[in-house]
């Protein structure tokens, strides 16, 4: 397993993580997984044993029994691991029960640490943007926890660029802990990320961790281009991530599997390689639902595809270039730096 930095921190993670989405299964999160105490900390010991040191999970994650199961499972085993939860989302009926004010972000905090039998959260992540709450507070209330030792480090997730950058001056200015990562959604079924999450992990060292590499089963190889898929997240009613290109998705899907067919591997194997291998991101989040899928792909970590298949990949998934980055690529391909490139070097390739 390799370990990459954090952030501008100097926390290593491991590139493969795992997510805790599956465990519980209270209400819609049952589309997920339904992960038991048991089965939970098999699947742990599985990830301490590849050397997996990140677990991420969420208070909302049904209803906060992910966290109580998680605390559960690695019982004995605290200082072998690093923790990662989340607040913003709500968890109750009141006007603040959701959201990122001081009030909601303190007691969310305070309720994950008795949910997971734990006096710290290693990485304390702010789920989604509040475009109501001054970022200001927000900061300040991050800031505080890091001081009262409740919290190590603090990252955002599925903010917009101009939101990070917004956050990441602020931090700067008023000498508040600065977000040492991003928690984004970015795989070969939509690269959107691209335009501006990527380059800004480049630029301001705020280092990606990627959800739903495999676009919530979708890249796995179960669902093939006119044929109905006998199992999966989609199918029970999860729709995350929304599928915008059809027919973009099973021309990618299609090269996966050739291409892990070449390996001897599997198809999502092949999709979490081609992540490790982009720029800006420091671990990749995996969950499954049986021990079959964890062990398959946790092998990813040691797959190398040649430039050849990655070329091929980047080909087959890449994305539109909107404004402003078309007219860039044509107009100010000779100063491009290296946080323009990850959207635009194949573009760029082809021209020649």
């Amino acid at each position: 397993m390799e370990y990459r930095r954090l952030g501008r921190s100097g926390l290593m993670v491991s590139t493969l993580a795992l997510g805790t989405m599956t465990f519980g299964g209270k209400g819609g999160f049952k589309a997920v997984g339904s992960t038991d105490v048991k089965a939970a900390t098999r699947q742990v010991d599985m990830c301490l044993d590849a050397g997996v040191n990140l677990f991420d999970t969420a208070n909302i994650y049904s209803a906060g029994e992910s966290e109580e199961i998680l605390g559960k499972a690695i019982a004995g085993k605290r200082d072998r691991l690093l923790l990662a939860t989340k607040a913003r989302m709500r968890t109750g009926e009141g006007p603040n029960d959701s959201g990122l004010s001081r009030h909601h972000l303190i007691r969310e905090c305070e309720a994950s640490l008795r949910r997971l039998g734990t006096d710290y959260i290693d990485l304390y992540q702010v789920h989604e943007w509040d475009g109501l709450t001054p970022l200001e507070e927000t900061l300040e209330a991050l800031d505080t926890l890091v001081k009262s030792g409740k919290v190590r480090y603090v990252g955002c997730s599925n903010y917009a660029g101009w939101q990070l950058m917004k956050a990441l001056g602020i931090s700067e200015r008023l000498g508040y802990e600065r977000f040492v990562s991003q928690q984004i959604y970015y795989s070969l079924e939509s690269r959107d990320a691209e335009y501006e999450n990527v380059p800004i992990a480049i630029d301001q060292d705020c280092s990606i961790l990627v959800w739903s590499p495999l676009a919530g089963g979708l890249l796995s190889g179960k669902y093939r281009r006119g044929q109905d898929a006998k199992e999966g997240r989609h199918l029970a009613g999860w729709d995350e991530p929304p599928v915008r290109d059809e027919e973009k998705l099973y021309d990618t899907i299609e090269t996966l599997v050739e291409i892990a067919g070449n390996h001897g591997v599997s198809a999502a194997q092949v999709a979490l390689a081609w992540l490790l291998g982009r720029p800006g991101v420091a671990s990749v989040i995996i969950g499954a639902r049986t021990d079959e899928q964890l062990a398959d792909n946790l092998k990813a970590a040691d797959l190398e595809l040649t430039a050849e298949e990655r070329a091929r990949l980047d080909e087959v998934s890449a994305p539109p270039l909107i404004y402003p980055f078309w007219h860039q690529l044509k107009t100010a391909s000779d100063r491009l730096g290296p946080a323009d490139m990850p959207l635009l070097a194949s573009h760029l390739e082809k021209r020649g």
